[in-house]
C-alpha cells in the first residue's frame, strides 16, 4: 500500500536512483566554493562523546538513543549522490540487524539542485512534460508515492532509523515525521500546521508545505521530509504534487512574507531558523541525542556547492 508522497510496503531496495530523464541542455549546478566530499561506503565513523547537539534522558531516566547527524542544510547536493549515501548506510545497518552493535541511528540534512522524484509505482501521468523533455533530472527511486520535487531553499532530512529501538508501526513514524514539523512551525515562526485526514504530509490551509516519503526494509526506515523554506514554487507547476490535484503547495517564506506584507526575509537566516527548530522537534519526538559527525573533507567541486 502507498500513501501519496508516504511509503512503500516493497523490500527489495534499487542499488541506485533510475535517472528516467536528465533536463535538456542544463548544465551542472555551479559550484559556490568548497564541497563535503560523503563518507565512503560503510563510513560511520563515531563524533567525540561531547558533541551531543541535544541529549537527555527520557522518561522515567532512560538514556536517549543516539543519532549520528550529518549537517549540509546550507549545502545543494546532487539527489543521487545523496541517495547512495543513504544506501550505503542502510546496507551497514542492515547488516548489524539481530546483533547488538547497532548503537545509533543517523539523519542527514541538506538540500538538493531542482530534480524531479517519483516513487517505485508511480505514473508519469502526473507530469505534465515529456519525460523525455524533461526540465529538471527525473529519479525514479524506492519510496512509496506519487512525483514531488526537490530543489534549492527546500531542507530535506534523512532520518535512518531502526524503527526496533522505537515502534514497529509505520503509522507511528509517520505521525511523528508530521509532528516533528508543525511542531517546528509553531515553536519557530508561529505557523499553526495541520495534518489532512487521509492525505500525508503538513499543510498551512490548503496548502501542502512539508512533503514525507519513506522506505522501509528490515524495519530500517529511510527516505524522509522537505520542507519549503524559501523555496521557488514555480517548478510545481509542471508536476501534480504527489498526485494531489485539488490542493496546492506552499512555503515558509510564502507565509510570512503574506502576513508581513511583502517584507523583504533574509533568507539565509531563514533556513538557519528552520533547520535548528526542526533539529530540535526531531530529538524530542523520537526521544534522541544528536551527535554532529565532522568526518567529511572540504573538496572542490563542480557539482555539489
Amino acid at each position: 500500500m502507498a500513501l501519496p508522497c508516504s511509503y512503500g510496503s516493497h523490500c527489495a531496495a534499487l542499488p541506485f536512483p533510475a535517472v528516467v530523464s536528465r533536463a535538456a541542455s542544463s548544465p551542472p549546478p555551479r559550484s559556490r566554493g568548497r564541497r563535503p566530499s560523503l563518507p565512503p561506503a560503510g563510513c560511520f565513523h563515531a563524533a567525540p562523546r561531547d558533541a551531543a547537539l541535544v541529549s537527555g534522558s527520557a522518561a522515567g531516566g532512560v538514556s536517549r538513543r543516539r543519532c549520528e547527524l550529518f549537517d549540509l542544510h546550507q549545502h545543494i547536493v546532487p539527489f543521487a549522490e545523496s541517495w547512495a549515501w543513504q544506501q550505503s548506510i542502510v546496507t551497514r545497518r542492515k547488516g548489524l540487524v539481530g546483533t547488538d552493535e547497532d548503537h545509533s541511528d543517523t539523519l542527514i540534512a541538506l538540500q538538493h539542485p531542482p530534480v524531479y522524484t517519483l516513487g517505485t509505482d508511480s505514473t508519469e501521468d502526473y507530469l505534465h512534460f515529456d519525460v523525455k523533455d524533461a526540465p529538471f533530472e527525473v529519479h525514479r527511486i524506492d519510496r512509496g508515492g506519487e512525483v514531488t520535487y526537490h530543489g534549492p531553499g527546500q531542507l530535506v532530512m534523512y532520518p535512518i532509523i531502526n524503527l526496533r529501538y522505537h515502534q514497529m508501526d509505520l503509522h507511528w513514524y509517520f505521525r511523528s515525521l508530521e509532528e516533528v514539523i508543525i511542531r517546528a512551525l509553531q515553536s519557530a515562526f508561529s505557523i499553526k500546521a495541520s495534518r489532512v485526514e487521509g492525505l500525508t504530509g503538513v499543510w498551512v490551509g490548503d496548502k501542502k508545505v512539508a512533503a514525507i516519503g519513506i522506505h522501509v526494509s528490515r524495519w530500517i526506515a529511510y527516505h524522509g521530509l522537505a520542507l519549503n523554506v524559501t523555496t521557488d514554487l514555480t517548478p510545481f507547476q509542471l508536476i501534480v504534487p504527489c498526485g494531489i490535484k485539488d490542493r496546492g503547495v506552499g512555503s515558509i517564506k510564502e507565509i510570512l512574507q503574506m502576513a508581513y506584507d511583502g517584507k523583504e526575509i533574509d533568507e539565509t537566516a531563514l533556513i538557519d531558523k528552520a533547520y535548528r527548530t526542526l533539529l530540535k522537534e526531531f530529538a524530542e519526538v523520537f526521544q534522541l541525542s544528536l551527535y554532529h559527525n565532522p568526518n567529511w573533507d572540504l573538496q572542490e567541486s563542480k557539482n555539489f556547492s
